[in-house]
């Protein structure tokens, strides 16, 4: 698994789906300010590697919730994804709003999946959780068991790995922050001289 981890990071870092830039801060729509940015929506545009997330996502669910019963993405970045992997899987498919339609039928969840239905959820990236758990919350009030949650990427944040926990959710990604960084100082993307700094910011990212 920890070759996995480091196979993909070298992916999403080559495609630019993650940039790291510990002297020139992002700032996130949250008003964070952040060395790191994560964009696996970026994955689509690659069919390889868009077939390899797909086939290792679909794996992830096979080996962690062979229970599910259908796949459900969070909007609006892991839809497609979570259309791939019920394809592969061969099972039925919804997608979460962030917020209800204000028109028509004001669905939340768009999909039709049977009454109690057991769901595993597909999300691109993990950061402090309360998006995807959102989306979780949402199926469970619709009466559907949420089995657990796969993902591409999480920052691993203490916050993160704290909701979830308090959510009662099972999160498998197939790779995470420490593989990204370990990937990036091999090639030279960062200085050892970094590491500090980055792992600083992961420790309480609001306050940066």
């Amino acid at each position: 698994m920890n070759e996995l981890k480091n196979i993909l990071a070298a992916k999403l870092l080559q495609v630019k789906a993650i940039k790291l830039q510990p002297n020139n801060p992002f700032t996130w729509a949250s008003g964070w300010r952040s060395p790191f940015y994560c964009d696996n929506r970026k994955t689509l545009s690659y069919p390889a590697l868009r077939s390899f997330v797909k086939i290792e996502l679909a794996r992830l669910v096979l080996e962690n919730f062979p229970e599910a019963e259908a796949v459900a993405g969070v909007a609006t970045g892991a839809i497609a994804q979570g259309a791939l992997v019920a394809e592969e899987l061969s099972l039925p498919f919804a997608y979460v709003r962030s917020k209800p339609k204000d028109h028509g039928m004001e669905n939340l969840i768009e999909g039709e999946l049977k009454e109690g239905a057991r769901v595993v959820v597909v999300e691109d990236l993990i950061s402090t959780g309360g998006s995807s758990l959102k989306a979780v919350e949402a199926l469970r009030r619709a009466g559907f068991e949420v089995v657990g949650m796969v993902a591409s990427y999480t920052y691993g944040f203490p916050v993160a790995i704290q909701a979830f926990e308090d959510a009662n959710v099972k999160l498998i990604t197939l790779t995470d922050y420490e593989a990204v960084v370990a990937e990036a100082l091999r090639t030279g993307y960062i200085a050892e001289s970094d590491i500090e700094l980055l792992n600083n910011w992961r420790k309480d990212p609001a306050n940066w």
